[in-house]
């Protein structure tokens, strides 16, 4: 065989694989392209169905409360999907040829004081051809924004520069904005998500609150922003929580909330999860569920292999089976012991209450301890104190009767006492619950105001948001002040700097 022969073999060996190549990038896109009308037909029916379930409403009896909160979750559903559907539809860069949508969007009011910034080119010369620029127009951009009850419509001018050697025209680009064309800047965004998931405003209040303001922005119009913002901040949500799965010390809790049951007027008992970490900046994450189901709290730590300080509910025992290691509350152990002493003045109550003080105490000593020196601290003071403690609770046990107070406080502390001398063993193990049930706290009152969650889509994105707004302020941080820089920021942020934006990692904008 000649050489001419093998060059021939060779180009044609190399032609297959090139084809092979171009087939299987043919297949990637075709899957994609599959996935993605497959995805655009899933959402076109959901906003049917939502639609449907809006209309059908409307001749169901509700009370005002009931009728006012369906009306804004349905809003916020239909724009969330809205919003998931025209990212998928949107082509990956901007078409110049392609026809915008005309905005629908209401006149702002006139008589709003106007704070305008110009934001002008960083030269004076074409970059084109260092020709003198001359100013030919202006892009106007008016977002309504608010100081604390006090609006005001912020105008952002882009003067626009010709250069009249080479035609060419040079401004500074318009940013892209969380709600494209929306009339609300960042700071008003901020402002209704936060007064509703902080504040506990139901909309209809705060529509109430902004038109004593001279502004009327009708609890629809803020539903449709909250679910809007909702899709916008997933990517934060998602990234907390696989920060959150990272570390290795967990508190997790659950407190009920209702879920109104479209269809039937009547509510549905759920439960909001939360979950927060043990060590470092802390990071809470709430993760909304239709039950108390222990498989819930299995989908969302999945294959977490840490320490877990949880009281006795049984959800979490399948966990303990997995490799997860289990800590108990000493604050539930003792609260047992104070319902009793408060009901019957119980000497023994009094006396457990004191020696779960002493506990208390040594811990108090080792707050500023590392690591190392609090393990060292609790190994030479708390060990001796705990097994005095149990030799005294196994002892008196027998002389109780079976059926008191007393004797099921007791029981309960011996039940979960491997659990609850556990932190004794590490140094970076907590002695109680209380950080995750002061974040559930707030939940309290919300309920007392918001009354109910609208529908599981509407509590599973009231959870993400929460999550963050919780975070942020568990950092230090002012909830508003984070949020508002955030949503400016978040439509420019890469994903690969998605992380900077996170509540416990968050530096405001210099």
């Amino acid at each position: 065989m000649d050489h001419a022969q093998l060059n021939a073999i060779t180009d044609v060996k190399v032609l297959r694989a090139l084809v092979a190549e171009q087939l299987q990038i043919i297949a990637r896109h075709e899957r994609t392209i599959t996935e993605r009308d497959a995805n655009i037909a899933k959402l076109n029916a959901e906003i049917k169905r939502l639609r449907r379930l809006q209309f059908a409403a409307r001749s169901e009896k509700m009370d005002p409360a009931q009728r006012q909160l369906f009306e804004e979750t349905m809003a916020a559903d239909i724009a969330a999907v809205e919003a998931e559907l025209e990212a998928l539809q949107s082509p990956p860069a901007a078409d110049p040829s392609r026809p915008r949508r005309a905005p629908k969007r209401r006149a702002l009011p006139d008589d709003l004081e106007r704070v305008e910034t110009r934001h002008e080119p960083s030269s004076c010369a074409c970059d084109q051809c260092g020709g003198a620029l001359t100013h030919i127009d202006d892009h106007v951009s008016e977002k309504l924004s608010c100081r604390p009850l006090t609006f005001f419509v912020r105008r952002d001018v882009y003067p626009q520069y010709a250069c009249r050697a080479c035609e060419t025209i040079t401004a500074v680009p318009v940013p892209p904005t969380v709600i494209d064309r929306g009339i609300a800047a960042p700071d008003l965004l901020a402002h209704v998500i936060v007064a509703k998931y902080v504040d506990h405003l139901p909309l209809y209040r705060q529509e109430a609150i902004y038109a004593r303001s001279g502004v009327a922005i009708p609890r629809s119009t803020q539903g449709e922003w909250i679910g809007a913002c909702g899709v916008a901040l997933q990517p934060l949500v998602n990234r907390l929580r696989d920060t959150l799965l990272a570390q290795t010390i967990l508190h997790a809790d659950e407190t009920p909330v209702a879920m109104l049951e479209p269809g039937t007027g009547k509510t549905h008992r759920s439960y909001l999860f939360a979950y927060r970490s043990g060590i470092g900046p802390p990071i809470i994450a709430f993760d909304f569920c239709i039950s108390r189901s222990g498989k819930h709290a299995q989908r969302f730590l999945g294959d977490y292999g840490g320490a877990l300080m949880v009281d006795d509910y049984s959800g979490y025992k399948a966990l303990f089976a997995t490799g997860v290691t289990e800590l108990a509350c000493w604050a539930h152990a003792r609260r047992k012991f104070v319902d009793q002493y408060k009901a019957s003045g119980s000497k023994i109550a009094q006396a457990a209450i004191e020696r779960i003080a002493v506990l208390y105490r040594i811990e108090a000593e080792a707050v500023a301890m590392t690591v190392e020196e609090r393990l060292a601290h609790r190994q030479r003071h708390a060990v001796s104190a705990l097994n005095a403690f149990k030799t005294w609770l196994d002892e008196l046990r027998p002389s109780v009767m079976g059926n008191s107070g007393t004797a099921k406080a007791i029981d309960y502390t011996l039940r979960r006492w491997p659990a609850l001398a556990r932190y004794a063993e590490d140094g970076s193990y907590p002695i109680d619950n209380n950080a995750i049930e002061n974040a559930i706290r707030p939940i309290a009152l919300g309920r007392k105001n918001w009354l109910f969650a609208g529908s599981e889509t509407a509590g599973k994105r009231a959870a993400a948001i929460m999550s963050l707004l919780a975070t942020a302020k568990a950092n230090g941080h002012e909830p508003l002040a984070w949020l508002t820089d955030v949503l400016t920021r978040l439509p420019t942020t890469l994903d690969r700097d998605i992380d900077t934006l996170l509540p416990h990692r968050w530096k405001p904008a210099a």
